[in-house]
């Protein structure tokens, strides 16, 4: 074997080397994008799920005040007919002064209701809860948006580099891929 053939042979196997390495490049990129496209699938769902549930917490607890609000007013009246009426008779005043004091429990009963959250104080901290955790998946979303472009064009490039031999589509798509995967990890922890 001559030196010329045996330097063939270096080359030919160092270009084995390459095209696996850039291989296994791309495998590594594309069980990230995998993590990404879940983390950022998920994060929306999230988003929209919280969002309703907010919705919903708000709605509940305008329902709550109006509801409130119209047993305040007829209290308000039934004590001002008792006012207005002052010879009406005994048992009618005791029937108005009753449904009065009911009326004021329910009032009293819609401001707070701990045994089955459903009271207007519980109501607007399970709706802030929600906004909170909707706020959240939103923050993350962009960061798997950019990680999946960056991870889809790596992989591009990637696969380019190893069909055409050029090193430097290489490095760049190593780069870009990098960075995708540093943007997948900051989807999930929000470290930035």
């Amino acid at each position: 074997m001559e030196a010329h053939e045996t330097s063939e042979l270096v080359e030919d196997a160092m270009g084995d080397k390459s095209k696996t390495r850039t291989a296994l490049t791309i495998s590594v990129f594309a069980m990230v994008l995998a993590f990404a496209s879940l983390g950022g699938s998920n994060a929306a769902k999230e988003s929209t799920q919280e969002n309703i549930l907010a919705a919903n917490a708000y709605s509940f607890y305008q329902a709550k005040t109006i509801r409130q609000t119209s047993l305040k007013i007829a209290a308000a009246d039934m004590e001002l007919q008792l006012l207005k009426e002052p010879g009406m008779p005994a048992p009618a005043k005791e029937a108005f002064q009753k449904k009065i004091d009911e009326y004021q429990k329910t009032v009293a009963r819609y401001e707070s209701e701990p045994e089955n959250k459903e009271g207007k104080k519980e109501l607007m901290v399970q709706a802030k809860g929600h906004e909170a955790t909707r706020d959240h998946a939103l923050r993350q979303d962009p960061w798997f948006d950019y990680a999946e472009g960056m991870l889809q064009i790596a992989i591009v490039l990637l696969s380019v580099s190893m069909i055409g031999s050029i090193p430097a589509l290489f490095y760049v798509g190593t780069l870009l891929g990098s960075l995708g995967f540093l943007a997948t990890v900051n989807g999930y922890f929000l470290l930035i």
